[in-house]
């Protein structure tokens, strides 16, 4: 299933995509798309006739695909080609970092530049739906608490990641830097979530092009090690990191400008678009 919100913020609705890719209203079947929904498994929507759902417009706003998530979890320098192009060396244990769950937004909602800001960059990444609640989780058993994968811009403040002092997570929480989705897609529509590619693009330009199987720490080993830290609990979000190809990876160092427009995509989980804009406030 390929599972959507849309509508304006604080109307948003739960939706899911038909075989032709019409946006389908689920409003009468569920209430939203949010941990109570994962932790079931999708229950309710196991029997549902698709095609007897009211269409909606394709015009709607595409909301985060993940009502009331819990903790957005991130992991750093997960792919070897990035450590070498942040001029790292690649970890040994994975590097954990958080956003704050006030930086998540639509797939398309427009990237607001923090104030002061002068090194805004990209990071495409695959994100992981966490769909059941455990602890001390082996690999050989992760998959089983995954409900769904989505795309996921980890957008970064560079200045305030790397050189105001502190944690990354100065730079990584401003409002706007999570885009979520368009689309929650279950597991069982990716039988392998170290095969697929991932790209993004800046005005046209493609920036980044990769495939999860170059991950250093895999889907599995992510959520094995962060369960020995924390709970995972349904709703969670977890960004597994990005491919060469930010901007502060170029030569000179590229980052982002009001006016501009960032497009990315996975293989099977859809494309975002977001425009750069100065924050009003």
């Amino acid at each position: 299933m390929k599972l959507l919100r849309v509508g304006a913020v604080g109307h948003e609705k739960p939706a899911i995509l038909d075989p032709d890719y019409n946006i389908r209203d689920l409003s009468q079947v569920i209430a939203d798309i949010n941990p109570a929904l994962l932790a079931q498994d999708f229950a309710d929507l196991r029997n549902i006739d698709i095609e007897q759902l009211p269409i909606l417009s394709p015009h709607e706003r595409i909301a985060p695909c993940v009502a009331g998530v819990g903790k957005f979890i991130c992991i750093g320098l997960n792919y070897s080609d990035h450590a070498k192009e942040s001029n790292t060396a690649i970890p040994n244990e994975p590097i954990i970092f958080n956003k704050w769950t006030s930086a998540i937004s639509g797939a398309n909602d427009q990237i607001l530049l923090p104030r002061n800001s002068v090194k805004t960059d990209w990071e495409v990444e695959l994100g992981i739906v966490i769909g059941r609640e455990g602890r001390y989780i082996c690999e050989k058993e992760a998959l089983d608490y995954v409900a769904g994968y989505c795309v996921i811009n980890d957008i970064s403040e560079r200045e305030y990641q790397l050189e105001r002092g502190g944690s990354w997570d100065k730079g990584k929480g401003c409002d706007s830097f999570g885009p979520l989705g368009p689309w929650l897609v279950t597991k069982d529509e990716v039988p392998d979530p170290q095969q697929l590619e991932l790209w993004l693009e800046v005005d046209g330009q493609r920036y980044q092009q990769g495939n999860t199987k170059n991950m250093i720490f895999s889907v599995v080993q992510i959520i094995s090690y962060l369960s020995q830290f924390m709970s995972l609990q349904p709703g969670d979000i977890i960004a597994t990191g990005t491919p060469a190809g930010v901007g502060m990876g170029q030569q000179p160092p590229k980052f982002l400008q009001h006016g501009q427009v960032v497009r990315l995509g996975i293989e099977g989980l859809g494309v975002q678009q977001q425009q750069v804009v100065e924050s009003a406030s």
